[in-house]
């Protein structure tokens, strides 16, 4: 047998694995390094977050990203080259964040590296009856394995799309296996660019769970703060705070047909962006209306309304539900208040309050899809569109 075959053999015969969760979303703020240590698989999985780090992308990264980031025409190159590189960089931000730790390559089993999200294409979106759903995540899972020297799982979300997802959100296998609670009705809410959440019912069946994009999260919010004042998103919510909110901008843009759509569904910044954001204004010819301020506000309100109308699609009457939030957005006190004023019968709290960092989160749920890939058992999630039972990522060999 090939020697690094039978050290992942080995590793999936452990009780215990150490493994290092990778996440850079749609905001490109940086790179999630989560190290954890994970026990069991399954619904007995059992985690615990040893270290945790953001490294910021720098503005020349992020630059180079946004070349080729949600757009449909770019420079083949450009992408063939970022693929390599922004591999190359994540192995080294997880070497640098080991030495900052005191540890070695020799200390971690395995990474779990979800790559840069640059374009999301579910067939609701794209509408080309000959193909099917697609996404692409840059960020070469054999650049990260060489750079590291650590067995290296990736591209997690192919598998997905292969059998019938939309290769989006995969939270809802993670979250299963680490938040589900007996008795308990929970919606584990998270509000990165793109806000999505999961539901877990307090009767444990994982026929019952899924997961689905609710529209932005911070996206628009995050794009119109550079855009108008120059800063990266708009820090404890105060220039959302400053302004008004226009009622009925708000109205013009929850008029796309992914608001009607069933779910699970996806969507991303291909769809909702500044273009999204002009063309609504123009509709409404509020444009020479509104400040900054009130711009900031307005897309604050779209965000929280367009999160608490889906929620509230699977709210039953009678029932009591908890919302645990996490992600960038948590830390916005107007979003995160608008919510709470939308959905009055839901209880609030973070997943910091179940033992697990909100910022750090989804970096800690692909650590889970890997223990899962390499150690995991079978977990029947139905047969529902969009929810399949699957395993989930690719795996790189450092040598």
């Amino acid at each position: 047998m090939n020697i690094q075959i039978q050290h992942l053999y080995e590793l999936a015969q452990r009780p215990e694995r150490r493994i290092v969760g990778l996440m850079s979303g749609t905001s490109m703020d940086g790179l999630d390094v989560a190290l954890c240590h994970i026990k069991g698989f399954g619904p007995q999985t059992d985690v615990s977050l040893t270290h945790f780090e953001t490294v910021p992308y720098t503005d020349d990264l992020k630059a180079e990203i946004r070349k080729v980031f949600a757009k449909k025409e770019i420079d083949f190159q450009h992408l063939c080259l970022l693929n390599a590189w922004i591999g190359q960089l994540h192995g080294q931000m997880v070497t640098d964040c080991l030495r900052h730790w005191n540890l070695t390559a020799s200390d971690v089993d395995l990474v779990a590296s979800h790559g840069q999200t640059v374009f999301h294409a579910p067939k609701s979106q794209h509408k080309l009856a000959q193909f099917p759903n697609a996404t692409l995540q840059i960020g070469d899972g054999d650049h990260v394995a060489v750079t590291t020297g650590i067995i290296t799982l990736s591209d997690f979300r192919q598998k997905h799309i292969a059998k019938g997802g939309e290769g989006a959100p995969l939270a809802v296998y993670g979250d299963y296996f680490i938040f589900s609670k007996k008795d308990e009705n929970r919606l584990m809410l998270n509000m990165g660019g793109i806000a999505n959440f999961t539901y877990l019912p307090g009767n444990l069946d994982a026929n019952e769970v899924f997961t689905t994009d609710t529209g932005p999260g911070n996206t628009l919010i995050d794009a119109f703060t550079r855009q108008l004042f120059n800063k990266p998103y708009d820090a404890d919510g105060r220039i959302a705070a400053s302004g008004s909110v226009n009622q009925d901008l708000v109205q013009l843009l929850k008029k796309d047909s992914f608001f009607k759509a069933s779910f699970p569904k996806t969507t991303g910044p291909e769809v909702f962006n500044p273009d999204y954001v002009e063309q609504a204004l123009q509709r409404s010819q509020t444009g020479n209306h509104l400040t900054p301020e009130d711009l900031i506000a307005t897309l604050t309100r779209f965000s929280a309304e367009t999160i608490a109308e889906a929620i509230q699609t699977v709210i039953k009457p009678g029932e009591s539900y908890v919302v645990y939030r996490s992600g960038g957005g948590m830390h916005n006190p107007v979003l995160t208040g608008a919510i709470q004023e939308l959905l009055p019968d839901c209880r609030f709290a973070n997943t910091d309050d179940l033992g697990i960092s909100g910022d750090a989160k989804e970096a800690i749920l692909f650590a889970v899809l890997a223990n899962e890939a390499v150690a995991g058992g079978f977990t029947s999630f139905g047969n529902r569109q969009g929810v399949p039972t699957v395993s989930m990522g690719k795996v790189s060999f450092p040598n």
